[in-house]
């Protein structure tokens, strides 16, 4: 079930309820003064959990924010592409 914050017209602090997501409630009785408080639009509470997908999800946007820095270019790992001997291959444009 998602929280939903409640503002007090009375000036009491702000506060939470659980409520189903099919029936959320306009107001909620104050947990201070009792009186009634009304429901807050607020952000949605997502990228919470801890699970391997959402560790990963957040992994990936910590990079865009603070990429790896080189101090030199990376060496090449794969082999270089074979050369063909073929003599009518040397007329095709080379990329």
């Amino acid at each position: 079930m998602p929280l939903y914050k409640f503002r007090c017209a009375q000036g009491c602090p702000d506060f939470t309820e659980q409520h189903p997501i099919s029936s959320p409630p306009d107001t909620a009785a104050c947990v201070q003064c009792g009186q009634p408080a009304r429901r807050m639009i607020g952000a949605p509470a997502l990228g919470s959990g801890a699970s391997s997908a959402m560790r990963l999800q957040d992994t990936t946007r910590a990079t865009a924010d603070t990429p790896a820095v080189v101090d030199r270019i990376p060496q090449r790992k794969r082999p270089p592409a074979p050369v063909s001997t073929n003599p009518l291959h040397r007329k095709l444009p080379r990329p």
